[in-house]
């Protein structure tokens, strides 16, 4: 591991050199990249030299105690020694996990995609429910939530929405989420009280930069309509909504949220660019899969992932077989629990198949 360590923090210092050199420094891509990978193996080059200190400290006491002769000077050498030795076993461990490497996207925003499915009415009142469980949650961890689009159900919820979320380390922790999520339960429209089984998809893509996905001008067809959703005269009277037709694909996004037409189409593009990047990256998850088939799915979004059991009180995460009876404090954005274990099995997985 030493050996590793060392290679990290040389590399490390190099990146150093390069962001200083005048050619780096005007181009904007290549300097953005080094600069978040600077960051990040900053923290292990931080690590290795408090690992570098704890080792010599070790070493310190231990010769205290080979020539020591007074006792009570060797006793709290022994002391400091067992605390010392106890400190380099969790670092190790820490550092063992932050040698996992990092999925470059996690430090990104996310767009976050609901739909109903199976189920009708039902699907898409439990689509409304997810929604406002992903609000309380995203909302706990001070990250903000902006509606991109959406399509109401027809006894509420609904049949499709689609939201930004923005913060520090969005994708890296909602990515767990995608895939198909069931729900049983008696639905507000079953008269004879018989549990029904229903479901919804959910997609959470990592939202590029700019300078990842390129997009030309003659490749876009714009249109503008008026506003259906609510927002008051000004957004329902004007030609403020903005459709994008992406020709070469026929990827075709919308925004109807904003009061101006710019501020529409902004976010189109936004969200446009997101779905050119997710042919890109759904190729780099088919990849992955190819070559380390992971139990901890965080790209298909045909997998069916959990199912909430209402009656039970029950939820179940298939992809790694737990099993929480807390639906009520879940269904109300404390979902932490669930996160949580994910990164842990996946982490653990990578470790067990020697990744780092």
């Amino acid at each position: 591991m030493l050996d590793m360590l060392r290679s990290i923090k040389e590399r490390w210092e190099a990146i150093s050199r390069q962001m200083t050199d005048p050619q780096v420094i005007s181009d904007v891509a290549r300097y953005s990249r080094l600069s978040k990978e600077y960051k990040e193996l900053r923290k292990i080059v931080d690590a290795y030299e408090e690992y570098k200190t704890l080792l010599s400290n070790i070493e310190h006491n231990k010769q205290v105690l080979s020539t020591e002769k007074d006792e009570e000077f060797r006793q709290l050498a022994k002391a400091d020694l067992d605390e010392l030795t106890q400190r380099k076993k969790l670092l190790e461990e820490k550092i063992r996990q932050m040698l996992i490497p990092e999925d470059p996207e996690d430090e990104k925003n996310a767009i976050l995609e609901i739909r109903a499915g199976t189920g009708g009415d039902e699907a898409s009142i439990f689509a409304g429910d997810l929604f406002r469980m992903y609000q309380r949650y995203i909302a706990s961890k001070g990250w903000e939530l902006s509606v991109v689009s959406e399509s109401p159900g027809t006894l509420g919820g609904y049949k499709e929405i689609i939201a930004e979320v923005t913060g520090d380390g969005v994708y890296g922790v909602l990515k767990y989420e995608s895939g198909v999520h069931r729900v049983q339960r008696v639905p507000a429209t079953e008269a004879r009280g018989r549990v029904h089984t229903s479901a919804i998809s959910v997609a959470v893509l990592p939202e590029p930069d700019e300078v990842e996905v390129e997009i030309l001008d003659k490749d876009i067809r714009r249109d503008t309509f008026r506003s259906s959703g609510a927002g008051g005269q000004h957004v329902n009277k004007t030609e403020s909504a903005v459709r994008l037709t992406h020709i070469p694909t026929g990827i075709v996004v919308e925004c109807q949220q904003e009061r101006s037409q710019l501020q529409n189409y902004e976010r189109a593009m936004k969200w446009l660019r997101t779905r050119l990047y997710e042919k890109k990256m759904q190729e780099h998850l088919d990849d992955i899969a190819r070559r380390r088939k992971t139990m901890v799915s965080t790209g298909d979004r045909s997998a069916k992932i959990r199912t909430y059991n209402f009656p039970q009180n029950r939820v179940t995460d298939h992809r790694i077989g737990l099993t929480l009876y807390n639906l009520s404090d879940i269904i109300e954005g404390k979902i932490d629990d669930l996160i949580s274990a994910l990164q842990v099995a996946e982490n653990a997985e990578k470790l067990k198949a020697g990744v780092a």
